[in-house]
C-alpha cells in the first residue's frame, strides 16, 4: 500500500473564488473539520497577503494538532518571515513557497531570465530551511515549462533542501496521459527526486483535474492537493473528496491509502459549502444530491434486487446515511445536546443555550426539524464572529401601498442607536435593499443573489446568499430564515457587518 499524502487547499486556493471571503472563525470552523476528515496537509491561507489571512492561519496553526497547517508565501524574504510569524506555533511548521518557471511567466509577468528564476527560488528555499523544518516548493506553471528546465529547477530546490516538489498544471492545459508523463520523467531525471515528495496540483479548466491528479499518482506522485467540492479560482481545482473516494473504490487498482476518513465527507462538503456560499450541483460526483438518486425504472428495479447493480458508492460510507430525527417541539435541552455531539459539533454554554432557542422557535413554526436545519443551527452559532460594532437588525416589514412595495427596517447601527428606515423598489426584496442601503448609508451594489430551500416542503428554511460591493470593496452575506424577504434582509446586513470586521482588523493591525 503506498501513502499518498491529501493536501487541502480550500482555505487558500479555493478562498480566491470569485465571490468567496471566509473570516477567520469560518476558517477556523473548516479547518477543525478538515482536520476530522484526516487531511495530512492544510494550506491555511497566504499570511503576507493581508492581516485577516495572518491572523486565521496563526489561529488554525493553534489548534489543528492532527493536521500539517502551512501558509503560501512568494520567494521573498518579507514573506517567509510574515510566514514564519505567523506558523511557528503549529505542531510541524511547513511553508509553502512557489515561483513561476513557465518561458510566458517568467517573461511576462516576473521579467527574469531562467538563471534568475533558478537563483531566487534556491535562495528562497535555503532562507526557509532557516526557519521551517519542512518547505514545498512549487513550480507556478510548471507543465507549460521547458522539460528539462524544470528538471533542473525541480533538482536544485531539492539541494536546496525542499522537502517536497509540487508541479502543479496551473491554468489546466494538461491532459492526464501528459501530466502521469511528466512526473514519471521527473523522478527518473531530477537528481535527488527519490528522496522527496512530488506533488500535483491541478486546475480544472478543461474538467480533468481529478482525472490528472490521478495520472499524477500512477507515474510517482506522493501528495496530491485540491480543494473541497472542487472550489478554486476560474474552474476549480481538483475536488478531494472525488480524489479520495475513487482512490477508495478502485483500491484493487490503485493500492493506496490517504487516511482520509471517508464517513466526514458529506460533512465537509455541506460546511464548506454553507460557509463560502458556493451552491454543489446536484449531479456532482460523490457530493450531489443527485449521487444517489436512481430515477429510471430499469435503475430502481435493479436497486429493489440488489443495489450494487447501480450504486458502486454507498450513502454510509460518505457519511450521507442520516438517523431518523428523534427531535421536535417537546425535546430537551439533553437531548438537543446529545445531537449536538452526535453531529460532531462541539459547543460552549451560551453556545447551546442561543441554538436550543433558535431550534424551539423553529420547531414551533415547522412540522418536520430536519438533520439540515440542525446544521445550520449548529454552525450558526459557531461562527459568530462580532469583535467589532455592527448593525443588529431588529425588524423587517414589507407592505404593498398601492401595488408599490413599502419596506420598513428597525435596526441597531455600530453606535448602539436604534433607528427606523423606509423605502421603496420595484419588488420586495428590491425595496428592502434600498431600504437597508439608506441605513448603511455607503455605496451599495449588487453582483450576485440568490435564495435556496434547506431541506424540503414548504416551511423549509431559506438561505439568502448576497454578493455585493460595500464602498467599491466585494464582499459575500448569507442567512437563513423561514421567511426568504427576512433571510434577504439579514444576508445583506451580514455582508455589511462582515466589512465592518474586516475593516476593523486592518485598523487594529495598523496601529500595532
Amino acid at each position: 500500500m503506498r501513502k499518498i499524502d491529501i493536501f487541502d487547499t480550500t482555505l487558500r486556493d479555493g478562498e480566491q473564488s470569485a465571490g468567496i471571503n471566509l473570516n477567520t472563525q469560518e476558517k477556523l470552523e473548516i479547518a477543525k473539520q478538515l482536520e476530522k476528515f484526516g487531511v495530512t496537509i492544510m494550506e491555511a491561507g497566504f499570511p503576507a497577503s493581508s492581516p485577516g489571512d495572518f491572523e486565521a492561519v496563526n489561529k488554525i496553526a493553534k489548534t489543528v494538532k492532527n493536521s500539517i497547517v502551512t501558509g503560501l508565501a512568494r520567494s521573498m524574504q518579507s514573506d517567509i518571515d510574515t510566514s514564519w510569524e505567523a506558523l511557528k506555533v503549529a505542531e510541524q511548521p511547513h511553508l509553502h513557497v512557489f515561483l513561476a518557471t513557465s518561458p510566458i511567466h517568467m517573461e511576462y509577468k516576473l521579467k527574469k531570465s531562467p538563471e534568475e528564476v533558478i537563483e531566487i527560488a534556491v535562495e528562497a528555499v535555503k532562507y526557509a530551511r532557516k526557519f521551517f523544518p519542512l518547505v514545498q516548493f512549487s513550480a507556478e506553471d510548471a507543465f507549460r515549462s521547458d522539460r528539462e528546465f524544470l528538471t533542473r529547477v525541480v533538482g536544485e530546490v531539492i539541494k536546496a533542501g525542499a522537502t517536497t516538489v509540487n508541479i502543479p498544471d496551473t491554468v489546466g492545459y494538461a491532459t492526464p496521459a501528459e501530466y502521469g508523463a511528466l512526473f514519471k520523467h521527473l523522478k527518473e531525471n531530477a537528481p535527488g527526486a527519490d528522496k522527496v515528495k512530488l506533488s500535483a496540483h491541478c486546475h480544472n479548466d478543461l474538467g480533468m483535474a481529478v482525472a490528472n491528479s490521478i495520472a499524477a499518482i500512477e507515474n510517482g506522485a506522493e501528495q496530491v492537493e485540491g480543494t473541497i467540492n472542487g472550489i478554486g479560482e476560474r474552474a476549480g481545482n481538483a475536488s478531494l473528496e472525488e480524489i479520495a473516494v475513487a482512490l477508495h473504490i478502485r483500491n484493487d487498482y490503485y493500492k493506496t491509502d490517504t487516511g482520509i476518513n471517508l464517513r466526514e465527507t458529506k460533512r465537509t462538503s455541506h460546511l464548506v459549502s454553507q460557509l463560502t456560499g458556493v451552491v454543489i450541483q446536484p449531479n456532482k460526483a460523490v457530493v450531489g444530491r443527485n449521487a444517489f438518486a436512481h430515477e429510471s425504472g430499469i435503475h430502481q428495479d435493479g436497486m429493489l434486487k440488489n443495489p450494487e447493480t447501480y450504486e458502486i458508492i454507498t450513502p454510509e460510507l460518505i457519511g450521507a446515511k442520516v438517523e431518523p430525527l428523534a427531535l421536535g417541539k417537546h425535546s430537551g435541552r439533553h437531548a438537543f445536546k446529545d445531537r449536538a455531539e452526535t453531529m460532531g459539533f462541539q459547543l460552549t454554554d451560551e453556545q447551546l443555550n442561543a441554538a436550543f432557542k433558535s431550534f424551539k422557535a423553529l420547531a414551533d413554526r415547522k412540522k418536520e426539524v430536519t438533520e439540515d436545519d440542525l446544521f445550520v443551527l449548529f454552525t450558526g452559532q459557531q461562527i459568530k464572529d462580532t469583535d467589532a460594532p455592527v448593525y443588529k437588525l431588529i425588524s423587517t416589514q414589507v407592505e404593498y401601498r398601492n401595488n408599490e412595495p413599502n419596506a420598513t427596517i428597525v435596526a441597531e447601527t455600530p453606535d448602539g442607536e436604534e433607528t427606523t428606515v423606509t423605502s421603496t423598489g420595484n419588488g420586495s426584496v428590491e425595496a428592502i435593499f434600498n431600504t437597508l442601503e439608506k441605513l448603511v448609508q455607503g455605496q451599495v451594489h449588487i453582483m450576485d443573489y440568490r435564495v435556496t430551500s434547506i431541506g424540503k416542503g414548504r416551511d423549509a428554511l431559506g438561505e439568502a446568499v448576497i454578493n455585493l460591493s460595500y464602498n467599491d470593496e466585494r464582499i459575500t452575506g448569507r442567512d437563513v430564515a423561514q421567511d426568504v424577504l427576512q433571510a434577504s434582509a439579514k444576508a445583506y446586513i451580514n455582508a455589511i457587518n462582515r466589512q465592518l470586521m474586516k475593516a476593523e482588523l486592518r485598523k487594529r493591525a495598523e496601529q500595532q
